[in-house]
């Protein structure tokens, strides 16, 4: 019993004043962007705790079990705004705690394996993979909706193929306005679920997968997602905390600065346009990414398998670091001032309007 206790100590950092001020704003700009992108800002939050050498595994599972009491705070606010269809969430968060439960088995079996390296090299991976080919395409079609006049969102055609589809059950979604079959939103909230529990990241499946193939909005999807990312976070805490891998100094830290960041970032939905979300989801994606590509050599070294010299590791990882936190700085930035030119905006609409009524 004492042995594997001091196994699981030995997988928690030491915190120092630096560490601690870096996760709150870690946890601020994830809060930010979870508000705002409706992901839950796991894939800020997971690299973020990383790049200050936090276990993969622990990062994912600490990250997971603050992530409900967020995604319910940010759930409730845009519910307010009328963004969320709640049935549509709940009805993919059934699929979406199977699809939990078989990624946190992958995850053990990885990491009994191959150790913290393995895992370490494992999620980044998979979070280079994601992040490449969903942040390039979300990237362009932002890029392609700010080009075009009208700049309006429109239903694409997958999704109205995918709409067309009549295998029962049959439900009905408020915000889409039309039946969908239950087993065209079940593989998405399936490996919405696994994903999460694997690297902590659902809202790379589930946000593109309701805009792109159920025909949502970009405001209704990246709402909706925090429904699903709130049961995801709850069951999968359940599950990591058994196992010994949540660390509740990182959970609560995060938290602490999230909890500010996504009621801002909610906010901001509601005077930015549509293509700017897309844009911010893009433009994050890529860079954390390339982010984590230069952090792949250092769990290869240590797995043995590239031999590389240490001070060119070392420099590798601070570069990963310096992508990340600057990456972090242009996100908040860019949210945070468009929420305030939307305010501007609006407020100089609305006297011109009240200028015409007086006239």
């Amino acid at each position: 019993m004492e042995g594997n206790s001091m196994g699981i100590l030995s997988n928690f950092i030491t915190l120092d004043p630096a560490n601690i001020l870096f996760l709150l704003f870690v946890g601020f700009v994830g809060g930010l962007v979870s508000g705002f992108i409706g992901s839950g800002g796991a894939f800020v939050l997971t690299p973020g705790m990383m790049s200050i050498g936090v276990p993969g595994t622990v990062a994912v599972a600490s990250n997971m079990c603050h992530k409900f009491p967020k995604a319910m705070v940010g759930a409730y606010k845009r519910w307010k705004y009328g963004q969320v269809d709640i049935k549509l969430g709940l009805v993919m968060a059934i699929s979406a705690i199977l699809g939990v439960q078989v990624g946190i088995q992958i995850q053990e079996a990885i990491l009994k394996s191959w150790g913290n390296a393995g895992s370490n090299l494992y999620v980044s991976t998979m979070f280079i993979i994601v992040l490449t080919i969903v942040g390039t395409y979300v990237f362009k079609d932002a890029l392609n909706m700010a080009k075009s006049k009208n700049a309006k969102e429109e239903t694409s055609a997958l999704a109205k193929r995918i709409q067309s589809i009549n295998i029962p059950p049959m439900i009905y979604f408020d915000k889409i306005g039309t039946k969908i079959s239950f087993w065209v939103t079940f593989p998405i909230g399936f490996f919405t679920g696994l994903l999460a529990a694997t690297i902590a990241v659902g809202g790379f499946i589930g946000v593109p997968g309701m805009i792109y193939i159920l025909g949502t909005t970009s405001t209704v999807g990246t709402a909706t997602e925090l429904v699903i990312a709130f049961v995801m976070g709850l069951v999968g805490s359940v599950k990591w905390a058994m196992s010994g891998m949540i660390d509740i100094r990182l959970t609560l830290i995060i938290l602490a600065g999230s909890l500010i960041g996504v009621q801002i970032g909610a906010a901001a939905t509601t005077f930015v346009k549509p293509y700017l979300i897309k844009f911010v989801m893009g433009f994050i994606m890529i860079m954390v990414a390339s982010s984590r590509v230069l952090a792949v050599p250092q769990y290869l070294s240590e797995l043995n398998i590239l031999h590389l010299e240490k001070q060119l590791l070392n420099a590798l990882d601070q570069t990963s670091f310096i992508i990340m936190s600057l990456t972090l700085l242009a996100g908040a930035i860019i949210i945070v001032f468009s929420m305030v030119r939307g305010k501007r905006e609006l407020k100089k609409a609305s006297t011109i309007a009240q200028v015409k009524v007086t006239d």
